[in-house]
């Protein structure tokens, strides 16, 4: 979601005049686009905020902004803590961006707007996407907020309430990406499988994906992320029916423990989960899964991590996002006592990565042999090669053909014929 708003920031400055340099020494404006989820994500702000303070003590003309969620949490008390700082703004006022720099620029005064749009009033930003600057895979936003409140995460309290983008919005917005040259579209939201743009029906999201999958010149589609409790029968028979969408499903489980999963809100049990997984593996029984995991959350005992690390050994993920458990400022699990020792939230962690690990290289082994399409996105870092995906989102990196130039093959289907396995990653040739 960051990375989709940065990109409607850069197109907004742009409409303004202003264009991208990679040099901070050439810069009129120093952006950064923040993110709370995790207590390590904000405190990379304050680190790079500080590493621009050269930068404005050089040339105090520049404007050094701090947008998106850290800057929805913490409001003017960044513009006190951070003196570099000129310019704070939440994602509601995304569409204001270029007027609030004008009006930092102008009045030579310090400027925090954390104002939230009314759910009735909200408008969302329309992509204006050049061709020059669309890659092969894109994202397309289809909700912002979230009304969930699982007791650890900050969303709703940075992001509001949830509102749904209409359809035909979200439809025109990928047609314009496709015309651009993009080949492959992730739609994205808090939680897509309560999206409502379709006349507000239980399975609106089926029928978002049904027409986004009509559009002419996309050849893939996905999503994330979804919510296990609102994950449906109709939304996993879509991964049968639609061609177009890939094989490749992140559903967050948190926790292997029904009472944790109680704990922090989920609406769910292992049990539910599991069945839910057993669902869309018996309609594809290769799609790939991909999952996020908190340990240490608090009240968690050795026995209820033990049932993490056991439900990651049966569902078999293709690969997790974990974390240790961080209280969040204004969430409902910052008032309870965080009585798990860090010592032992990161051991905790450590054993769910390497247990992930062994599962990971398994579950690409047995990939080598195969014959799989690959959707090029590039040039590869290794040398004279290309990248790009498989449908369970796998990378792939291969040399083409003989004679065939690397830039010919982006935005097109290869079949390749897999290699090898690395750590994360697969290596083949063209079949």
């Amino acid at each position: 979601m960051n990375d989709y708003d940065a990109e409607r920031i850069r197109e907004i400055l742009r409409r303004r005049g202003y264009q991208t340099t990679d040099d901070a020494e050439e810069a009129d404006l120093v952006l950064l686009n923040t993110c709370s989820i995790r207590e390590k994500a904000e405190a990379k702000v304050s680190s790079a905020a500080a590493s621009f303070r050269g930068l404005k003590g050089r040339r105090p003309d520049v404007v050094l902004a701090v947008a998106g969620c850290v800057a929805q949490q913490e409001g003017a008390r960044l513009l006190e803590r951070l003196p570099q700082v000129d310019l704070v703004f939440g994602p509601d006022n995304i569409g204001r961006c270029a007027d609030l720099v004008e009006r930092v620029r102008e009045s030579r005064r310090r400027v925090a707007v954390t104002d939230v749009i009314d759910v009735e009033d909200y408008t969302f930003l329309s992509a204006d996407p050049r061709p020059e600057d669309v890659g092969t895979t894109v994202l397309v936003t289809i909700q912002k907020g979230c009304d969930n409140h699982c007791a650890y995460c900050v969303v709703p309290a940075v992001r509001g309430r949830e509102v749904s983008r209409p359809l035909r919005e979200v439809v025109a917005e990928v047609e314009r990406f496709v015309a651009a040259g993009a080949r492959e579209v992730t739609l994205i939201g808090q939680n897509v499988d309560s999206y409502r743009g379709a006349g507000g029906g239980t399975d609106d999201f089926v029928t978002l994906l049904v027409a986004v999958a009509r559009v002419p010149g996309l050849l893939r589609l996905r999503f994330t992320t979804s919510h296990p409790r609102d994950f449906t029968p109709a939304l996993a028979r879509a991964f049968h029916d639609l061609p177009v969408l890939q094989g490749w499903l992140h559903l967050p489980v948190q926790a292997g423990s029904s009472r944790v999963l109680a704990a922090m809100g989920r609406g769910y049990t292992r049990e539910e989960y599991l069945a839910k997984v057993d669902l869309v593996r018996g309609l594809v029984p290769e799609i790939a899964l991909t999952t996020d995991v908190i340990v240490g959350f608090p009240g968690e005992t050795a026995d209820e991590h033990r049932e993490t690390l056991s439900l990651l050994e049966a569902v078999e993920f293709e690969s997790i996002y974990s974390f240790a458990y961080s209280a969040r400022p204004g969430t409902p699990a910052a008032a309870l006592r965080d009585d798990v020792p860090l010592e032992e939230k990161r051991a905790r962690l450590h054993q769910v990565q390497a247990l992930q690990q062994l599962v990971t290289a398994r579950r690409l082994a047995r990939l080598v042999g195969r014959r799989t399409p690959v959707l090029v996105e590039g040039e590869s870092r290794r040398g004279e090669q290309v990248c790009g995906r498989t449908p369970g989102n796998i990378v792939v990196n291969f040399a083409p053909a003989a004679g065939t130039a690397p830039g010919s093959l982006r935005g097109r289907i290869v079949p390749v014929h897999v290699t090898a396995a690395g750590t994360h990653t697969l290596r083949g040739e063209p079949a």
